[in-house]
C-alpha cells in the first residue's frame, strides 16, 4: 500500500527581516494562508466527503541564529537568548499577540543585531484549530462520516505541554532552542479553553487580571466600569461581560446570557489592552489553577488575588486585610508541576503597589494602616471544611508557619504566576475567623458584604493602575527567570 499524498498550502521560503512590525505581517499572511486552506478543504470535506489524500497545513514560525557571546544588558529579565545558537517558536493568532509580536521581535534585533527569520515550521495545525474563528463546528468522532485524523491533523500532545514554562523539555539533537514559554498548539489549546470557560473572546482579555472567589466583586466591577465610561478623564473604553456583551457607557443594558459559564469573567478595556480583567474563579484551587494555566498563554503583565480568606490571629477582625508576603501550599494540584520545595518569592514592584493602593483607598498611613493591613504568610487548602477535621494537626502546621490567612485560591495563582513568569500578588480581606468562633454565617454576612466589597475592590483596581505606569522591564521581575530561560516574555 502506498503512501496517501498530502497537500497543503503552496511551500513559502523563510524571509529575513530587520524590522519587526514587517516580519510580524508576514507571520499575519502565513497564517491566514494555512487557517484559510483548513478551513476550506474541511468545509469540502464535509459536504462532499473526505479527499483520497491528506489535508495538511503549518504554523508559521520565528528564528533566529546568534553566534555571539556578547554581554546583554544585565538589568533586562527578557528580550535575549542565553547564548549562541538557533532559537525558534511556533506562532497562532498573531492578529491576536501582534503587539505582543512586534515587542519581543523587536527587542531581540535590537539586543543581538541580528535578523529574524520567518516562515512556515514542520509543525502541523490542527483542523481544530483553524476552523475555531470561523464558526464552523467539528464533529464528534464518528459524525462526521469519515475518520478526521485520517485526513486532518488533530491536537497532538507532543507539542501541546508545558515542559518549556516546567523546565522539563529534552530536545533532540540539532533542534533549536525554545524561543517563547508555549508553542502555537499549546496556546490554541488554551485560547479554545478560555472560551469556554470564561465565555468571553480571549481578545477581550487585559494586560492585568484580577481573580476573586466571590460574585460580590462581579457587582462592584460592573459599577465601577459604569462611572469609568460616563467619566471623560477615564483611559477605559468599554466594559465586556460574559457572553461578549460589550458596552461603551455607563447607563446601556447589558443582556447577560441566562446561564453562566464556571468562570464569569469581564473586561474593563482600554486602548491599548491595559485595562484590567476579573475572573470569578470561584471557590477552590483546581479552578484557580485551570483559569491561571490558560490566562497565561496572553502573557498578561501582572495578576492579582483579590478574595475572602480566614483570619487566623485573635489581632485580626472582620475587614481586615492581609498582604501576603509568603505562601503555604497544601492545595496540591501544581505538585507535579511546580513541587512544593520551590520556593515562591514576594515580588518588590506587586507587594509596593498594593500597600500604595491600600494607603489611599483607605487614607490610612504608618501606624494606623498596620491595624487594617497584616503582611504575612497566607496557607492554601484543598478542603474547604478543614474546621471540622481533628483541628491539632492543621494548626499546629499554621502556627508554625506564622500564617496570618486561609484560603483555598492564592497560593495556587501565585505558584503559577511563578510557574509562568506572570508577577503575581495576593491581598485578602478577612471574612471569617473560624479559630475563633466567628463563622461565615449568612446573617453575618450580610453587612460585611455590603460594606468591605467595594473598598476591596478599588485596591485591587488601583493597585494594577499603578503597575501599569510601570515600565515592563521592571514589573517582569528577574526572580520569575530561570537559568536559561526562553528570550519571549
Amino acid at each position: 500500500m502506498t503512501d496517501r499524498i498530502t497537500t497543503h498550502p503552496p511551500t513559502q521560503a523563510n524571509k529575513t527581516f530587520t524590522d519587526a512590525t514587517k516580519a510580524v505581517d508576514h507571520l499575519i499572511a502565513l497564517y491566514d494562508e494555512a487557517v484559510e486552506f483548513l478551513s476550506s478543504a474541511f468545509k469540502s470535506a464535509l459536504v462532499d466527503g473526505p479527499p483520497d489524500h491528506r489535508i495538511r497545513a503549518f504554523y508559521p514560525e520565528v528564528r533566529l541564529t546568534t553566534s555571539s557571546f556578547a554581554s546583554i544588558d544585565s538589568r533586562l529579565s527578557f528580550g535575549h537568548v542565553a547564548g549562541p545558537g538557533t532559537y525558534a517558536t511556533t506562532i497562532t493568532r498573531p492578529r491576536l499577540f501582534r503587539a505582543y509580536l512586534v515587542q519581543q521581535i523587536d527587542l531581540l534585533i535590537e539586543n543581538h543585531a541580528v535578523a529574524v527569520h520567518v516562515g512556515p515550521s514542520d509543525t502541523p495545525m490542527p483542523v481544530h484549530f483553524a476552523v475555531a474563528g470561523a464558526d464552523v463546528a467539528i464533529p464528534q468522532d464518528g459524525a462526521a462520516g469519515f475518520t478526521l485524523r485520517d485526513t486532518f491533523d488533530v491536537p497532538d500532545l507532543a507539542t501541546t505541554n508545558d515542559d518549556i514554562v516546567n523546565g522539563t523539555s529534552s530536545l533532540a539533537p540539532g533542534s533549536p532552542e525554545p524561543l517563547a514559554p508555549f508553542t502555537a498548539q499549546r496556546v490554541d489549546y488554551s485560547l479554545a479553553r478560555l472560551a469556554h470557560y470564561t465565555a468571553t473572546d480571549p481578545a477581550h482579555f487585559q494586560n492585568h487580571v484580577l481573580f476573586t472567589n466571590y460574585q460580590f466583586y462581579v457587582t462592584e466591577f460592573e459599577a465601577y466600569a459604569r462611572r469609568m465610561l460616563d467619566d471623560p478623564g477615564s483611559p477605559y473604553t468599554s466594559f465586556v461581560a460574559t457572553g461578549n456583551v460589550e458596552i461603551s457607557t455607563g447607563d446601556a443594558p447589558l443582556d447577560l446570557p441566562a446561564k453562566l459559564p464556571q468562570m464569569p469573567t469581564y473586561h474593563l478595556k482600554a486602548a491599548d489592552g491595559s485595562g484590567i480583567t476579573l475572573v470569578n474563579i470561584g471557590v477552590g484551587p483546581s479552578n484557580a489553577k485551570t483559569a491561571t494555566d490558560h490566562i497565561a498563554v496572553l502573557r498578561p503583565h501582572a495578576w492579582l488575588m483579590v478574595g475572602h480568606c480566614a483570619g487566623l490571629r485573635n489581632s485580626q477582625a472582620l475587614g481586615d486585610f492581609v498582604l501576603a508576603h509568603a505562601y503555604l501550599r497544601e492545595d496540591h494540584v501544581l505538585d507535579d508541576d511546580l513541587p512544593v520545595w520551590v520556593p515562591i518569592p514576594a515580588l518588590a514592584e506587586i507587594q509596593t503597589s498594593l500597600e500604595q493602593a491600600v494607603a489611599e483607598v483607605t487614607e490610612l498611613e504608618g501606624y494606623e494602616l498596620k491595624r487594617l493591613m497584616r503582611t504575612g504568610t497566607v496557607a492554601t487548602i484543598d478542603n474547604r471544611n478543614w474546621e471540622l477535621r481533628d483541628q491539632q494537626g492543621p494548626v499546629q502546621r499554621l502556627s508554625q508557619s506564622r500564617a496570618v490567612a486561609l484560603d483555598m485560591e492564592s497560593a495556587t495563582i501565585a505558584a503559577n504566576g511563578f510557574r509562568f513568569r506572570v508577577p503575581y500578588g495576593t491581598l485578602l480581606c478577612v471574612s471569617d475567623k473560624p479559630l475563633h468562633g466567628e463563622l461565615k454565617l449568612p446573617g453575618m454576612a450580610t453587612d460585611f458584604y455590603t460594606t468591605q466589597v467595594q473598598r476591596h475592590l478599588l485596591i485591587g483596581i488601583r493597585a494594577m493602575e499603578i503597575l501599569r505606569d510601570m515600565p515592563l522591564e521592571r514589573i517582569h521581575s528577574r526572580k520569575l527567570r530561570s537559568f536559561n530561560e526562553t528570550a519571549f516574555l
